[in-house]
């Protein structure tokens, strides 16, 4: 890196007129010598010669020290902007670390203030902080405890979940077993309906609720008015149901006899509407034992009286709606009766 001179402007202008000086000297000294006899002359004007090499050397490093001082001088006027810029740099960050001190004084003292008050407020709160740790091991007691009763509700929620899905099954095959009844008296009403079709609706009527199979017959069709005797008519249609009943020997008969609420006017061996009652439903469980196969044990006779009315009015119509017999068909449920039980025992 090339060393720098600096020169104030005034040595520079002093040293020109030196230089100016010693060539006035130069050519003065030149001319007054110029009597002398030849010898001194070469002498003089070797001298001269040198003189002026001496001169052109010495204007050449004239200028040369000319040039070099005007950069020195632009190189100084940079210098001053540049220190002047550092000046100015200097204030701003001085100002601004000034400040920063300021602010650094102020968090400092406040996080003092934070610390102490820290420190009084863990102090304060030892006791407390005691309380919720006592606290938090009774929660984690209460919680282990609680956890331990929730594993056991799981596993009783697993083993009902596994009774449910029997519970389920024993459901569905009962279900299924209905479904079969049900279809069972739904074929044995359309056989019925289909054995007595010249009957159905004229003095006959064929329901099916509950499971059972209702068949009822106005006291028209069987009896004359106080009489147990089947005339002929009512007997074709016993007989008819009988052959049904015959090809369905899982099917249970009840016959029931029913009277209207006019007391019995007769006499003989027959009281009152409950022997009336009695003696028709035994009459026509007699026309089925004496012209069926059918094994007794199936039949069923019953008298209700007036007691089981199907209009409670006392009109004329009323009276012969309730005088009437029903003959009820019952599908075989033991097995059914059987299912339903087991479900039950193992409740």
């Amino acid at each position: 890196m090339k060393k720098l001179i600096f020169k104030h402007p005034q040595i520079t202008i002093m040293k020109k007129q030196n230089i100016k000086v010693l060539i006035t000297i130069a050519i003065v000294a030149i001319v007054g010598f110029s009597c002398v006899p030849a010898r001194q002359f070469e002498d003089e004007k070797a001298r001269r010669e040198q003189c002026e090499k001496d001169m052109a050397e010495f204007k050449a490093g004239y200028d040369d020290i000319v040039a070099e001082n005007e950069k020195m001088i632009a190189e100084l006027t940079q210098l001053k902007k540049d220190v002047s810029i550092l000046k100015h740099d200097t204030f701003v960050v001085g100002t601004s670390l000034r400040r920063m001190t300021v602010q650094y004084d102020k968090i400092n003292k406040l996080n003092d203030e934070l610390i102490r008050k820290n420190q009084e407020l863990l102090a304060g709160n030892m006791a407390e902080t005691e309380k919720i740790l006592m606290e938090l091991q009774l929660t984690q007691a209460e919680l282990q405890e609680k956890e331990a009763r929730l594993n056991a509700l799981e596993s009783e929620l697993n083993a009902r979940s596994m009774e449910l899905k029997e519970k389920e099954l024993t459901i569905n095959e009962l279900q299924n077993k209905l479904n079969m009844m049900n279809q069972l008296v739904t074929e044995l009403k359309e056989k019925v309906s289909s054995a007595l079709v010249g009957y159905e609706n004229n003095g006959l009527s064929i329901v099916q609720k509950n499971g059972k199979v209702y068949i009822l017959l106005d006291e028209s069709l069987l009896f004359a008015s106080g009489s147990w005797q089947v005339n002929s008519k009512g007997r074709e249609a016993i007989i008819k149901l009988g052959t049904v009943l015959e090809e369905n020997p899982d099917i249970s008969v009840l016959i029931e006899g029913h009277t209207d609420d006019v007391p019995y006017g007769g006499s003989g061996h027959i009281k009152d509407n409950w022997d009336l009652s009695v003696m028709r439903a035994t009459a026509i469980v007699k026309i089925l034992v004496n012209n069926s196969t059918i094994d007794p044990i199936r039949l069923s006779a019953a008298g209700r009286s007036k007691y089981s009315p199907v209009d409670s009015g006392s009109t004329t119509a009323a009276r012969r709606k309730n005088r009437r017999t029903e003959i009820i068909l019952t599908p075989n449920l033991e097995e059914l009766f059987k299912l339903i039980e087991e479900s039950s025992n193992n409740e």
